[in-house]
């Protein structure tokens, strides 16, 4: 029976594949006395077998796609599934204790993972932890009969179905044949959502019901433009979202058209649209699609998608790369931000009751300068071989901007009385996402190269909701008076300083925020490479004279529909 659910839409475009459920199945089971001991302890070397077979796949496919070191870590799981101690003791419960082998399994895994946990002065043996409950999860599939999803092992055409989708989540999935994503939890800031357009695919977000409506194997539609999944669609369904597919992929062609054309308005004024990527690959994307610079290399995707910590060389070779294919346009790289929804396996970050709030991003940077050194080095270093900017995540205060640069300055220093060739100037810049910052914009604009407004935390810090709360999602309003405001202090402190203003939170590339961030002068718009030409076409049709006019009139408003109105109103009297 067809059923409908309805979401966000956050990439458009129209899909239609079969669903991969990216969801992991019931592992529960009811201990048992067994009398057969050796039946049992067949079931269990079954269970090892293919746990085995299944991980030297999966290592073939991650060697393949992502290199040996990536693959590494599903070697070292094979290790685990093949030591006799382990091995031993799980027969030995099986025989002493005359249990089940999902039971046996379960104690003697746990017994390890107690200990690895408690080696609190080994770091290594304590993140081995993770590695044995993440094989017995595997065993325990096979033993139950119950299949645990394999993203890297994707072979044809597939929507993923999912509850979320985190950073690792993704790090696995093969673009060539992911079409579309749907899933139950995310806003249009979501980290589903910000992939889906990064990989420019059909998403739908926050139905609240997809992995329990839908089935492995269901035939399934993503509108990514209207924000609707259908699930067992009829053929006229099939035929009528087809069509609505080819529609969209006739106007990206019209788009297309202005790929390399200037981003300008109407009356003749110019921006710069740019883009916001995860890896050097991404480059490809952003020249595909027209853009005149990177706003924002996510750089902890390098570290996200590593099983160790990258050392300078890997990520002086990632910048380099990234710099090089850009052709001397500007390169916009955000040191790393981890913390928050954003872990390191290998880089246990503390327990925190509110993780947006705590040890994240710049705070890690300059209390672990271990870590914040060598990638500034490599950023420093990659400059010479074209236009790389820096810019510091989540500064809340003038002494955190001067710390960064202070330790900035010191390794540039080094480099050049080491010899090494370095760019004669590189810009090191800021976000601004912390309202804090805002307030104190024209302080910071006086040692700041650029500010990068990221809207995507702004808008949660300013309203205090989570953005990854559905109860409080109707606070994330981009077109509030409140934040405007903030928004345009920003630009403007910056223009008084003889600065640039940007923005890399996703309202940059938001149709109903650009004739409001043009009329304030926004210098740099840095959005998903999949929505750059639209907005190049959209800025075509306005001019700044009329929509500086439309900014007063939407500070003065006093609901986030209030203005949406208004611009919608706007934008119909030019049509």
């Amino acid at each position: 029976m067809t059923q409908k659910l309805s979401g966000i839409a956050a990439s458009n475009g129209v899909a239609i594949a079969a669903a991969y459920m990216l969801v992991d199945p019931d592992l529960t089971f009811e201990k048992r006395n067994i009398t057969d001991a050796d039946a049992e302890k067949k079931r269990l070397h079954e269970a090892l077998d293919a746990a085995i077979a299944e991980l030297q796949q999966i290592k073939t496919v991650a060697e393949k796609n992502l290199g040996a070191d990536e693959a590494e870590v599903f070697e070292a799981h094979i290790t685990i599934l093949e030591d006799p101690e382990m091995i031993g003791q799980i027969e030995g419960k099986i025989d002493s204790d005359k249990v089940n082998a999902e039971e046996a399994l379960k104690e003697v895994t746990d017994s390890f993972i107690t200990i690895f946990e408690g080696m609190t002065d080994n770091t290594y043996m304590q993140e081995r932890a993770a590695d044995v409950r993440d094989v017995t999860k595997r065993v325990m599939s096979h033993l139950l009969g119950k299949n645990l999803p394999n993203p890297a092992l994707i072979d044809s055409e597939v929507i993923i179905v999912a509850h979320d989708l985190t950073p690792s989540d993704t790090a696995q999935l093969n673009r060539k044949y992911v079409k579309g994503f749907i899933t139950d939890l995310g806003g249009r800031t979501s980290h589903s959502a910000i992939m889906s357009r990064t990989l420019e695919i059909p998403a739908v977000v926050g139905t609240e019901t997809a992995t329990t409506m839908i089935k492995q194997g269901d035939q399934v539609i993503v509108d990514g433009l209207d924000g609707v999944g259908i699930v067992s669609p009829t053929a006229s369904d099939v035929d009528a979202y087809t069509k609505k597919g080819d529609d969209f992929t006739k106007q990206k062609a019209e788009w297309d058209k202005l790929k390399d054309e200037p981003s300008v308005s109407k009356d003749g004024k110019t921006f710069t649209i740019a883009a916001n990527i995860g890896t050097p690959d991404d480059v490809a994307a952003v020249n595909d699609d027209g853009g005149e610079a990177v706003g924002l290399f996510r750089s902890e995707f390098l570290y996200m998608d590593s099983s160790e910590l990258p050392d300078e060389e890997t990520q002086f070779q990632a910048y380099k790369k990234a710099a090089e294919d850009m052709h001397g346009k500007q390169v916009v790289v955000r040191t790393m931000d981890i913390g928050g929804d954003k872990h390191l396996d290998y880089l246990p970050l503390p327990e925190e009751m509110n993780p947006f709030l705590g040890y994240r991003a710049i705070r890690i940077s300059l209390a672990q300068p271990d870590l914040f050194r060598p990638q500034l080095r490599a950023l420093i270093r990659a400059s010479a071989f074209g236009n790389i900017a820096i810019m510091f995540p989540m500064i809340g205060t003038v002494d955190e901007f001067k710390r960064a640069r202070a330790i900035y300055d010191e390794e540039r220093q080094k480099l050049i009385n080491d010899g090494v060739k370095v760019a004669d100037h590189i810009d090191v810049g800021m976000m601004m996402e912390v309202p804090a910052a805002v307030l104190i914009a024209d302080k910071l604009a006086k040692y700041a190269d650029f500010f990068s407004i990221g809207t995507n935390d702004l808008i949660q810090y300013s309203f205090a909701a989570d953005r990854g709360n559905e109860r409080v999602s109707y606070l994330y309003q981009p077109y509030n008076p409140s934040l405007l405001r903030l928004i345009k202090r920003v630009i403007d402190t910056a223009h008084a300083e003889g600065k640039w203003a940007g923005m890399c939170g996703e309202m940059a590339g938001d149709q109903v925020a650009v004739p409001l961030l043009m009329g304030m002068g926004l210098d740099e718009f840095s959005m998903s490479a999949s929505s750059m030409l639209q907005t190049r076409s959209l800025m075509k049709r306005l001019d700044t004279d009329s929509t500086a006019q439309l900014v007063e009139k939407a500070l003065d408003a006093e609901t986030n529909e209030e203005v949406a109105d208004l611009v919608k109103d706007y934008m119909s009297r030019l049509n």
